[in-house]
This record gives structure tokens, C-alpha cells and sequence, in this order.
């Protein structure tokens, strides 16, 4: 089991970068795979980014390629997604979440954090 908890939120001007952190606890944590979703009102979640346990592999949604960088620190138990070039309709909470499997994480993950807002102003 392993809990997460976001941090970096922000009110940020179109263009601009931000930095979000979660960080986890656990034993196992490194044996996880990572991921970052995200939901804006009166929409579905979706996947933003992932990462293998290990760091080795990861993967993006076409819509933050080149734009968001997503990376761990298993010695800190942390996950971090660095967001550049933001646009408005990044805007959104997202979530930090945990999965036993790589590939669960395109869709869901078997743990999840409370969220973090991200908005992203015009």
C-alpha cells in the first residue's frame, strides 16, 4: 500500500512553468509504476504522463509532448511533473497516482492522491 500526497499547485500566465511533486510512503514504493492524471470540469480524467518503477520508461499524452516531463527519485519517494509552455486548457486537477502495472496507468491506478489545482490563465 502506498499513500501520496501532491504538492506544486498554482495560479500560472499562459506560458509559463510549473512543478508538481508527490510524495509517497511506503516500503514499496519504488516497485510502483508512477503516473499523473488529470480532470477539468465536466470532463473525464485522463492520463498525463507515466513512469516505470524504475525510471527506465515513460510515457505522454500527445497533448503535453514536448511540453511536460514527468521523472522519480525512488531514494526520496518522489514523483515530479515538470510542466512548461502551459496553456489554458492544461487547466485542471491532477493527480498523482500509483499502479502495480505500467500498463494500467493509461487508464487508472490503484492509488491515488487528494489532487492539486492547476490553472492556467489567458
Amino acid at each position: 500500500q502506498v499513500q501520496l500526497v501532491e504538492s506544486g499547485g498554482g495560479l500560472v500566465q499562459a506560458g509559463g512553468s510549473l512543478r508538481l511533486s508527490c510524495a509517497g510512503s511506503g516500503r514499496t514504493f519504488s516497485v510502483y509504476a508512477m503516473g499523473w492524471f488529470r480532470q477539468a470540469p465536466g470532463k473525464v480524467r485522463e492520463s498525463v504522463a507515466a513512469i516505470t518503477g524504475s525510471g527506465m520508461s515513460t510515457r505522454y499524452a500527445d497533448s503535453v509532448k514536448g511540453r511536460f516531463t514527468i521523472s522519480r527519485d525512488n531514494a526520496k519517494k518522489t514523483v515530479s511533473l515538470q510542466m512548461n509552455s502551459l496553456r489554458p486548457e492544461d487547466t485542471a486537477v491532477y493527480y498523482c497516482a500509483a499502479a502495480s502495472s505500467y500498463l494500467t496507468l493509461s487508464t487508472t491506478g490503484d492509488y491515488w492522491g487528494q489532487g492539486t489545482q492547476v490553472t492556467v490563465s489567458s
